[in-house]
C-alpha cells in the first residue's frame, strides 16, 4: 500500500480509538477524522460530498430526516405509548416476554422495512415500556436494534448490501427469500435464548409498576385521534413505497423526505418543535464516518484487503465461503458494510464466474450473511446500531461504545457460527 494509504489506516484507527474509548464525544471524533482525511489527500470535496462510492450517502441522510420527522409527528399522537400498553398486557407485565414480543415485532418487520427505519419506530415504545415498569432501558434497546440487523437480511430490501449483491449477482428478491430466511428465523429463535441470558439482570420489575400499567387503558393513550389518522395514513404509503421501490423507481430516501414534509404540513404542528426531535447529531456523526471509509476506499485499503482474502482461498470453494463469511463480519463491524460489500462485489463475482457451477453462488450468500450479521458486532458496524445510539443519548440514557460491543461480539460469533453448518448443508 502507498503512504497515504497507511496514513488514512492511521487517522481512521485513532478516530475508532477515540470513538470506543469515548475519550472524545464520538461526533467530534468522526467530523476530526473525516477533516484529517481531507487534509492527507486520501479524499477531497468532490469526493466527499458528491461521490456515490466514496462520498457521503446522502440517500442514507435523507431517509433518516424523513423518517425521524414521521416519528416525532407520530411520538404526539400518543400511538406509541398505546403500543407499550398492548405489549406489556400481552406479557403480563413480566420483562423477557415483553422483550421477546419487543425482539419479534423488530425482527420481523425489519424483514420488509430499512431496519433503520424500524428501529425508529420501536425505540420510542420501547423507551415507554421500560420507564412505566422501571427497567433499564439499555438492554431492550440492544436487543432490539440487534434484531432488526438480524431480520433485514432476510430479504433483498432488508439491508442495503443485499441490494447491491442483488444487483451485481442477478439474485432475484425470491432467490434472497428462500436461501436467507430459513436461516433468519432460525437466528432470531437462537438470539431470544441469547437475549434471556446476556440480559439476565435486566428482567426485575417493580410488582406495583407492572399493575399499574395493567390497569391502564390504551385507547385512553391516544391524544389525538385525527394527526393519528393521517399520520398512519402517510406511514402507510411510505412503507408500500418502501416495498415497491423497484416498480416505482423512486429512492427510499426521496419517499421518506416527501412523507415526512408533507406529514409536518399536514400535522399544523409547530416546524421548530418537529425539528428539535430530529437526532442532528447522529445525522452529523453519519457524515463524518461516510467520509472515513471514503478515504480507505480511495486509498485502495479495502479493494487490498479483499483482494489478499481472496487470493489466499485459491480456487478452493468451502475455504473461500468460510473466509468471506468470517472476513465480511469481522471488516463490517469496524467499516460501514455498504462500502465493503460494493468493494467485494466484483471479486465475489469473478470467484462465482471461475467456479462455474449452481454451487458458486454460496459466496453471494456468505457475502450476505457476514456483512449484515457482522454490523451487530459493535456499536458503529450498521446504521440502526448509531440511530439507536443517538436516541438513547438524547433520552438520558446513553449506552457507551463497549457496554453495545461487549453484548454484540457474542452475538455476532454465535449468530455467524450457525450460518457455518446451514451454508454447508445447504449447499454442500
Amino acid at each position: 500500500m502507498s503512504v497515504q494509504a497507511w496514513l488514512a489506516v492511521a487517522v481512521f484507527a485513532a478516530a475508532y480509538v477515540l470513538i470506543a474509548t469515548e475519550w472524545v464525544h464520538r461526533v467530534a471524533a468522526a467530523l476530526g477524522g473525516a477533516i484529517a482525511m481531507l487534509l492527507i489527500g486520501a479524499t477531497n470535496a468532490e469526493e466527499a460530498f458528491f461521490s456515490s462510492d466514496s462520498g457521503i450517502d446522502w440517500n442514507v441522510i435523507f431517509l433518516l430526516i424523513g423518517m425521524m420527522l414521521i416519528v416525532a409527528v407520530l411520538r404526539r399522537t400518543g400511538l406509541f405509548e398505546y403500543l407499550a400498553i398492548w405489549a406489556v398486557k400481552r406479557a403480563r407485565g413480566r420483562p423477557y416476554p415483553v422483550m421477546v414480543i419487543l425482539v419479534l415485532i423488530t425482527g420481523i418487520a425489519s424483514a420488509g422495512l430499512d431496519n433503520v427505519t424500524t428501529v425508529l419506530l420501536v425505540a420510542p415504545v420501547t423507551l415507554f415500556v421500560c420507564d412505566r415498569l422501571g427497567l433499564p432501558a439499555a438492554p431492550f434497546l440492544i436487543a432490539e436494534v440487534m434484531a432488526s440487523n438480524i431480520g433485514g437480511t432476510a430479504t433483498l430490501i432488508g439491508d442495503p448490501p443485499n441490494i447491491i449483491i442483488a444487483s451485481r449477482s442477478g439474485l432475484t428478491f425470491n432467490d434472497f427469500l428462500s436461501v436467507l430466511a430459513p436461516i433468519v428465523l432460525i437466528l432470531l429463535v437462537v438470539f431470544l435464548a441469547l437475549c434471556r441470558w446476556l440480559f439476565r439482570h435486566a428482567f426485575s420489575a417493580d410488582s406495583s409498576r407492572v399493575a399499574s400499567v395493567l390497569a391502564m387503558r390504551e385507547r385512553e393513550a391516544i391524544r389525538n385521534p385525527r394527526l393519528l389518522a393521517v399520520s398512519l395514513a402517510v406511514l402507510a404509503v411510505v412503507l408500500a413505497a418502501f416495498l415497491l421501490h423497484s416498480l416505482l423507481h423512486l429512492e427510499p430516501s426521496v419517499v421518506a423526505i416527501v412523507g415526512g414534509l408533507i406529514l409536518l404540513a399536514a400535522s399544523r404542528l409547530d416546524p421548530d418543535e418537529i425539528a428539535r426531535d430530529v437526532e442532528w447529531h447522529t445525522l452529523i456523526f453519519f457524515a463524518g464516518l461516510f467520509v472515513m471509509v471514503g478515504g480507505l476506499v480511495n486509498t485502495g485499503v479495502i479493494d487490498t484487503v479483499s483482494s489478499a482474502a481472496t487470493d489466499a482461498v485459491d480456487g478452493r470453494l468451502w475455504g473461500a465461503t468460510m473466509l468471506l463469511l468470517w472476513a465480511s463480519a469481522a471488516l463490517s463491524a469496524i467499516v460501514d458494510n455498504i462500502p465493503y460489500v460494493a468493494t467485494m462485489s466484483p471479486i465475489v463475482a469473478d470467484l462465482v464466474h471461475a467456479d462455474g457451477t449452481p454451487t458458486g453462488n454460496v459466496l453471494w450468500w456468505a457475502l450476505a450473511l457476514g456483512a449484515d450479521l457482522g454490523g451487530n458486532a459493535t456499536a458503529i458496524g450498521a446504521s440502526a446500531n448509531v440511530v439507536m445510539l443517538g436516541i438513547a443519548e438524547r433520552s438520558g440514557r446513553p449506552i457507551s461504545f463497549w457496554q453495545f460491543t461487549k453484548y454484540g461480539l457474542v452475538v455476532t460469533v454465535i449468530t455467524v457460527a450457525v450460518c457455518v453448518p446451514y451454508l454447508y448443508l445447504r449447499f454442500f
